[in-house]
Parts: structure tokens; C-alpha cells; sequence
């Protein structure tokens, strides 16, 4: 037998299948189905099957994210539709608004563990790589056809190789990491590739850094994301189970690519050697390192999104900002992940000390990062972000520009008024 990758392991079990190969085509079951606000869309064209319920409700899981609380009333329509599907349906896992955006949703509550298949009606749905699972976005019709049948025809794709070696410098973030690795390959240079990373460099990084990893890698068009779990994401499980799971027993659900498999390139990559990375308008591999872009004027700061909303995040940028004021003309959107991660906040003080800075805060969500809620920029004005898109109106305006960068250079940038490099800066 051939030696494997993740991508082959993972879907040869989804299969029922001992290996397949690279190429072939196998009839994927997921552990786990997932849309969102979304639902209401899919829920007409599964309607058109001439269907009214789902075949597997237990494997749903639907979050209202994108747009929570409804900002207008074309928006709150859609919501209720949701919640007549979920109603209708019986569907155990379903989360309102303000509970946090599915990414996030879905990994506090455990409901996808190491070696599983999830399939999303989401593009970052390759978050779940950093669990050790299988993670891939799809289009509408292909989820109403999972609703239907629980099965679904994939392709086993080509992966690529990343060796992280070394360790990331105070001011350089995961975030960093993979603008670097975009701007290196291009945009569509990951295209239905499985990205699979190794390296000792990874048992290093905090469970809120590697999370931001696979998310990004959706930016290089891969069909999925993967980091090998260890003892301490099978520890995060453990203690995140309901009906608790032993580390051991989450641990046996593990899959580990095999030495020798075959793999369509090899990036080596040293963290040692990164410094802060900005994606500039108006592609997301359009990357510079932070001294040639620093020093451009910013009119809205935002830190939050699937990629970038977490605890860490926060916390990086109460530890800028803490005892210091925005820069007169530039605001600050503070929106947490899920409704943990804001509870968190508030307990340990972040959100006091980002709120006496001048910052705003939103409901736990995907706010502006796709433009329809919350947060939308003029025409004529720069926002820096800490999302993962910032080609042109990806945030509601066209004529707006969208820097993208990690938490520590956003709360740089927002005490300053300008792109700024957090090393720059003497925190106390």
C-alpha cells in the first residue's frame, strides 16, 4: 500500500475505504453539515427536490452570523425562514444570533473532533484543519444535496507540504504566517489542494493561533486545511465535551499523513525570519512587508472575524492600547468571535480597557467583513482589518481601500492613525 496523506486518510475513512488516490473520486458522508444564514436559500433549493426534511438532522449545525442581529427587514425575513427550517426539521444544533460565528461556534462546542469530515456551506470551512479534521467549503446546491442523501461525490485532492520551523518573534502573529505564505504562493497557488502543515514549531503556537492557519487557507483556494493535533487540542476537547470524552479516547480519533506520501510541492517556511505582513488592496496576495506600506493614514480599524476574533486577539490589543487613546480621526470596531470569547473578554478586563481607548464593540458575529452589517466604510476611506478578504466592496464599498493584518499591527494602526509596526511601539 502507498503511503498517505491527510487528505486521503481522512477522506478514504469518510468512504468506508482502506486508501484511495489522489484523483479518485469518493462518495463522502460528513460527520457534520454546516450553513448559516444561508439556510433559508439552501432550504428552496433542497424544496425543489421535492423534499421537506432533511435526512440527517443530527449532523446539521446552523449558526445566524453573517448578519445577527438583522440589520434590516429583507434580513430578518431570511432569520425566520431559518428558524422555521430548524423548527421544522428538529435540528438539535442550531445557534441564534449573538452566539458567534459558526467557525468558532462549532469548535467550542466540540461538535467536530480530530480525523472527522465537515462540510460547510462557508468557504473558511477549512478552519476545522486545526482540530485535525477535514474541513471543505461548498456551493448551495451540493449542501441541499447532503440534506437529501448525506452523501456527496469528492474528488481526493493533490497536497501540499508546509514545514514550520523555528519560533515567531514578539509582535509577529499566525496571522503574519500566512499572509507571508500567500503572498509567496498567490491566491489561487493552493488551488483544491489539501495544505498540510508539520513541524515541531506547531506544538509551540497557542490553540488561538494555529486557528487562524487553515481559516487563511482558504485564501489560496485549498479545498482543505490541516495541522496534526497534539496533546493540547485533544486537552481544549476534552474539557470543551458535554458528555466528556476522554483526551485518550479523542486522541484514537487522530490522522496523521504517513512518511513518504506524496505531496505536490514542499514549502519550507522559518518563523524566526517573519516580520508583520500586510495584504494591500485590493487582493489578499498583494502582500508587503509592514515597513513598505507603514505610515498610510487609516480611517476605521477592525479586529474580529473568523480568522482573527478570538481571546489572543483581544488581548493583544488591550495590552497596545491599555491607558492610551485612539488617534483623533481613526475608529476602532471590537467585534469577539462568539459569545464565550466577548464573556472572556469582559472578565478579565479587555473589553474596559478597549472601551476607555475610544473602540466600539459589536455583537458577536461576522460584522462588516462581508459588507452587509455593521461597520461598512465610506467611499474614499481605508480601513485595516484583521479578516481574510480585501478585494475590492468585500466590505460593502467599492470605492474603499481594505489593508489586511494581524491584531497587533490593527491596534497599532488605531493608536497611531497610521499602518504601523508593533515593535515600534513600547508597551508597558
Amino acid at each position: 500500500m502507498s503511503m498517505q496523506t491527510f487528505a486521503q486518510k481522512a477522506l478514504a475513512k469518510s468512504a468506508g475505504l482502506q486508501n484511495v488516490s489522489i484523483g479518485s473520486t469518493v462518495d463522502a458522508r460528513p460527520d457534520r453539515i454546516l450553513s448559516h444564514d444561508n439556510t433559508a436559500a439552501i432550504s428552496t433549493i433542497f424544496n425543489q427536490f421535492g423534499l421537506e426534511n432533511v435526512l440527517q438532522p443530527e449532523k446539521l449545525v446552523v449558526t445566524l452570523d453573517h448578519a445577527a442581529p438583522p440589520p434590516t427587514p429583507i434580513h430578518a425575513r431570511n432569520h425566520a425562514e431559518v428558524r422555521k427550517f430548524v423548527t421544522r426539521n428538529n435540528i438539535e444544533h442550531f445557534f441564534e444570533i449573538g452566539r458567534g460565528i459558526c467557525h468558532q461556534v462549532i469548535s467550542e462546542e466540540a461538535l467536530i473532533l480530530p480525523g472527522q469530515l465537515i462540510i460547510g456551506a462557508d468557504s473558511h470551512t477549512t478552519h476545522f484543519g486545526w482540530l485535525g479534521a477535514f474541513g471543505a467549503g461548498v456551493g448551495r446546491t451540493e449542501i441541499a444535496a447532503l440534506w437529501a442523501t448525506g452523501e456527496l461525490w469528492m474528488r481526493v485532492p493533490n497536497s501540499i507540504s508546509v514545514k514550520l520551523t523555528g519560533q515567531l518573534n514578539s509582535g509577529v502573529t499566525t496571522k503574519d504566517l500566512c499572509l507571508h505564505l500567500i503572498g509567496q504562493v498567490s491566491s489561487d497557488g493552493g488551488l483544491y489542494a489539501s495544505i498540510e502543515f508539520s513541524g515541531e514549531s506547531i506544538s509551540q503556537l497557542s490553540i488561538d493561533s494555529r486557528t487562524v492557519i487553515p481559516n487563511m487557507m482558504a485564501e489560496l483556494g485549498a479545498k482543505n486545511a490541516y495541522l496534526p493535533p497534539d496533546k493540547q487540542v485533544f486537552e481544549w476537547l476534552a474539557n470543551k465535551l458535554k458528555h466528556r470524552l476522554s483526551v485518550e479516547a479523542i486522541s484514537k480519533l487522530a490522522i496523521y499523513p504517513d512518511k513518504g506520501a506524496t505531496y505536490l510541492e514542499v514549502i519550507e517556511i522559518d518563523l524566526e525570519k517573519l516580520e508583520p505582513q500586510v495584504a494591500a488592496p485590493h487582493q489578499v496576495d498583494n502582500v508587503q512587508p509592514i515597513s513598505v506600506v507603514a505610515g498610510k493614514q487609516v480611517d476605521q480599524v477592525f479586529i474580529g472575524t473568523c480568522t482573527n476574533g478570538r481571546l489572543e486577539d483581544i488581548a493583544i490589543a488591550a495590552e497596545i492600547l491599555k491607558g492610551q487613546k485612539l488617534a483623533t480621526g481613526t475608529r476602532m470596531i471590537i467585534i469577539p468571535a462568539s459569545s464565550q470569547i466577548l464573556h472572556s473578554a469582559v472578565d478579565l478586563g479587555y473589553i474596559s480597557i478597549l472601551l476607555d481607548a475610544g473602540a466600539t464593540l459589536g455583537t458577536p458575529g461576522c460584522g462588516p467583513c462581508m459588507g452587509n452589517h455593521l461597520g461598512v466604510p465610506a467611499a474614499g476611506e481605508t480601513c485595516l482589518s484583521t479578516g481574510n478578504r480585501n478585494f475590492r466592496g468585500r466590505m460593502g464599498e467599492p470605492d474603499a481601500e481594505i489593508y489586511l493584518a494581524s491584531p497587533a499591527v490593527a491596534a497599532a494602526t488605531a493608536l497611531t492613525g497610521a499602518i504601523t509596526d508593533p515593535r515600534s511601539l513600547e508597551v508597558s
